[in-house]
């Protein structure tokens, strides 16, 4: 939860995902239409999906417990080097590198590192380091612990505390503020999505998304035409390095609907549906406005 998300929003996602999947077997046996409307509002919804088919991957292979060799960490869905490091280090206190963004700058500034780090050979460079920096048997947890604070508190992304800094007399940066070097930001992509509002017999009609971003969870159906009528509802949300302008229409039920759609209950659609941030926001403000 807490990659792409700040702790304060997270909290009490946290607490009601533990109430309702208080243990790994408890998750493997939900449906995905359960977890992601407990995920509903973080956004990277392909985090949801992947913990729950490793949780399901853990019951199959692993009888039930999660395995603490960062190898056997690296087979499940959605665990990449640093989730498994991370895992092996805190939860078994074990000498595995973990890189994640205060770390990445440490070990970056402390070698310094001109590489880019957002490329294959700088990322490698820097995992590399990591791994020559690990205590030998165990100890993980507080070494890993001890990088990430030092990251966070000392050796920040912009005035750097480096005179009191533990490791200055081993850093080799001469400019720590102008590192870690990352490529040059993409440009941003305006694109504008419009999508449909269809209400028949105090019923909405919304459409499921497929696909690895979002699918699985709803919203309102694309507008079948070009709308001559003025948006009820229009926002811009980011994603990635594209900027998005949502407006709904008002449309027409139509015939018949497809296999992706279904009519929702308009009073109960916001605590039946796993919607999208940027669709959920249009269905609570036009919703509010019919009342």
């Amino acid at each position: 939860m807490l990659q792409q998300t700040q702790v304060a929003t997270v909290i009490p996602y946290f607490e009601r995902w533990l109430e309702a999947f208080p243990d790994i077997a408890t998750l493997a046996a939900a449906t995905e239409d359960e977890v992601l409307k407990l995920w509903q509002g973080l956004g990277y919804y392909s985090r949801a999906r992947n913990l729950h088919a490793a949780a399901k991957a853990i019951v199959a292979n692993f009888s039930g417990l999660v395995p603490s060799d960062p190898k056997l960490l690296g087979t499940l869905p959605g665990v990449g080097p640093y989730t498994a490091g991370a895992i092996a280090s805190f939860a078994f206190d074990l000498p595995a590198p973990a890189v994640d963004a205060n770390i990445a700058r440490v070990l970056a500034r402390l070698t310094n590192q001109l590489t880019p780090i957002d490329t294959p050979s700088g990322a490698a460079a820097l995992w590399e380091c990591a791994s020559l920096l690990l205590p030998e048997n165990a100890g993980g947890r507080l070494h890993t612990s001890a990088l990430m604070e030092l990251g966070a508190l000392i050796c920040s992304p912009k005035r750097p505390k480096c005179l009191v800094c533990p490791i200055q007399t081993f850093c080799l940066a001469k400019e720590p503020e102008l590192i870690p070097v990352k490529s040059a930001r993409k440009a941003t992509i305006h694109m504008e999505e419009k999508a449909a509002w269809i209400v028949h017999k105090n019923c909405i009609l919304l459409e499921q998304q497929k696909g690895r971003r979002a699918g699985g969870l709803w919203k309102l159906p694309a507008s079948p035409s070009l709308p001559e009528n003025k948006p009820i509802f229009e926002t811009v949300y980011p994603f990635t390095n594209h900027k998005i302008t949502l407006r709904v229409f008002e449309s027409e039920a139509p015939a018949s609907t497809t296999d992706t759609q279904r009519w929702f209950p308009v009073a109960q659609v916001l605590d039946e549906a796993a919607l999208t941030a940027p669709h959920r926001r249009a269905l609570k403000a036009i919703l509010s406005q019919n009342q």
